[in-house]
């Protein structure tokens, strides 16, 4: 289940919207500054050819006077200035400084050649440069401002031409106004097609800028799924694969920057063999599927394939859902919880009856008879029955959700000697006195707890400890130990295997075992039973005498008026080793375990 952050992911929304904004922005700059610069480019190329032309017919004797090679010369220099020391102004402003050394340079020096060399050299073409250039890159009336000035001066000299001739040419007339007509129809035409090509590169780099936002949201919402989802091509590689699907195959040892093979690896066989009958067959799939990292640690999960079209021409990927059956099974048993408990509330409620018969019944029975065996057996019944009506108590208050804390408060309880007492009818119940040591440290602390409960918490424990010890000597420990002033650290060790990531997640949930024959309730009544009495159970994974297991431990309160001291060092029994630990008053789950020094 995707978890969710109201208040992380609205504003880092925003911030991606403003990053591609930005983005945008800084793209539509740098468009603009490359289109600059490929213009003053092909200024300055066009001058050096200007000025190699203007050489050439001054050294053949062919063309103009020699003082136009200075001003092609001072063209090139001026061209190259604005290249190499300019930078393009904003786009869009009419009037600059800018302009004027760049395109009233270029008429200006154009409109000399042109006129000092009649008869010769036709320069007319190379006033489309500075038409363009002011189309392109300024508003339209820059555009047609220089399509006037240059249909002006064509009109001018092509009349002055005339007049020094005495002879007017209507058709040299005619021809020059049908060139400063092309010259505004450029303008014109180029401005409104950079405009237009702006617009459509504005709302495609929008649509960039909203694909990669929605893209960014996608990965976020896959890699926070619990479910595992797989990208794999038709040769069996995982293209992707959120972090769900990685801790599924692999745990922490996936390798982030190589592309894996699903047939690489034998654990991988079945969803190999999924993905390839779905791409045989050319529809989706579903299957159970276990996977073994190793002899202890196995995932059973549900697979689910889907193909993407490549192109509209047969499957491309094939897109890979796992679920984890122990997860799904942890969720159909939480839902089955509330149901649970409320018929266990109306059973217990309706066992109240005939337990208060057989209790009163008993009580009669006791006064008549006389013999000292069936007097055993009428306290067997009565304590027995005593015991029942507490149980019923207790899921009546679990059902109700009715906190103790009242209760506990009148309670004090000597711990480490109810814990001797508890440990050692379990040990002979359970043939378990080689494998079970027990090390009390707290001889004078005093806990608010009931007597039945603590025991059933304890063997609760005891009883979770001997199904994943291995049973050799002192495989499971029982220690209590000072945690701080006002609080009591009670832990049950066991060296067994190291739960699996899947299995911590739901430790303390109701109904949720690693094994089949369990019924999932045992530390689901521990840490209710804690939580009554204002104290904390918690598992971690601890070494003890070189040895690794697995600890649940509990940190509760002290008796109200029973201070627990302080001991500067504790003495544990040979071969008995506990690591330091920080003292705290407080823990929570996942806490490091507390002792005193």
């Amino acid at each position: 289940m995707a978890q969710e952050r109201p208040s992380q992911f609205t504003p880092s929304w925003f911030s991606v919207l403003e990053s591609h904004k930005t983005h945008g922005r800084e793209q539509r700059v740098r468009s603009f500054v490359r289109l600059w610069r490929t213009f003053m480019r092909a200024r300055v190329f066009i001058a050096a050819v200007l000025l190699a032309l203007q050489v050439f017919v001054v050294v053949t004797g062919t063309g103009g006077p020699p003082w136009l090679v200075v001003v092609c010369a001072l063209h090139l220099s001026a061209a190259l200035a604005v290249l190499i020391w300019s930078r393009p102004i904003q786009q869009g402003k009419p009037f600059h400084l800018q302009w004027l050394l760049t395109i009233g340079v270029d008429v200006v020096v154009f409109a000399v050649l042109q006129y000092v060399q009649q008869g010769g050299i036709n320069y007319t073409p190379l006033f489309a440069l500075p038409v363009l250039l002011a189309s392109i890159l300024g508003p339209l009336i820059l555009a047609l401002a220089t399509a006037a000035s240059v249909t002006l001066f064509l009109l001018g000299e092509a009349w002055l031409s005339a007049q020094l001739l005495s002879d007017v040419s209507t058709a040299r007339l005619l021809q020059t106004g049908l060139t400063g007509t092309g010259f505004f129809l450029v303008a014109v035409l180029a401005n409104q097609l950079a405009l237009r090509l702006a617009r459509e590169e504005a709302v495609a780099q929008s649509s960039q800028a909203a694909a990669r936002t929605q893209a960014q949201v996608n990965e976020l919402v896959i890699e926070s799924l619990s479910e595992g989802v797989l990208v794999v091509d038709t040769h069996g590689v995982v293209r992707n694969a959120n972090p769900a699907a990685q801790s599924m195959l692999m745990g922490e040892a996936y390798p982030h920057a190589a592309k894996l093979l699903l047939s690489a690896r034998p654990s991988w066989a079945g969803l190999s063999s999924l993905v390839h009958e779905t791409f045989l067959l050319g529809h989706p799939l579903e299957a159970e599927i276990t996977i073994a990292h190793d002899e202890h640690n196995t995932h059973r999960l549900f697979a689910r394939t889907r193909l993407t079209a490549q192109g509209g021409h047969g499957a491309g990927l094939c897109v890979l859902f796992l679920e984890d059956l122990r997860e799904v099974e942890a969720r159909v048993r939480t839902e089955k919880l509330a149901s649970m408990g409320r018929m266990s509330a109306a059973v217990a409620h309706e066992i109240r009856n005939p337990l208060s018969a057989i209790t009163q019944a008993n009580a009669l029975l006791d006064e008549e008879v006389q013999d000292p065996g069936q007097k055993r057996l009428t306290r067997m019944i009565d304590q027995n029955a005593q015991r029942l009506a507490r149980i019923v108590d207790d899921i009546l208050n679990v059902a109700r959700a009715e906190p103790c804390q009242d209760e506990a408060a009148a309670l004090a309880l000597p711990l480490d000697q109810t814990v001797r007492q508890i440990t050692l009818e379990w040990s002979r119940q359970n043939q378990a006195q080689g494998m079970l040591g027990v090390h009390p440290h707290a001889p004078t602390a005093h806990v608010a707890f009931d007597p039945e409960h603590i025991r059933r918490l304890l063997v609760n424990l005891l009883d979770n400890a001997k199904r994943h010890a291995s049973g050799t000597p002192s495989s499971i420990r029982v220690i209590t130990q000072p945690a701080g002033t006002d609080r009591i650290r009670l832990s049950v060790w066991s060296d067994g295997t190291p739960l699996e990531a899947s299995v911590r997640r739901h430790l303390f949930e109701p109904f949720f075992s690693s094994e089949s024959r369990s019924s999932g309730l045992g530390l689901y009544i521990c840490r209710e039973l804690c939580e009554r009495y204002g104290a904390q159970i918690a598992y971690q994974r601890n070494p003890l005498d070189q040895r690794d297991g697995n600890e649940f431990y509990v940190v509760m309160p002290t008796a109200h008026g029973h201070r627990t001291p302080v001991q500067q060092s504790l003495s544990y029994p040979p071969g008995d080793s506990v690591p330091s630990r920080t003292p705290s008053s407080q823990l929570r789950q996942g806490d490091a375990p507390l002792t005193t020094r």
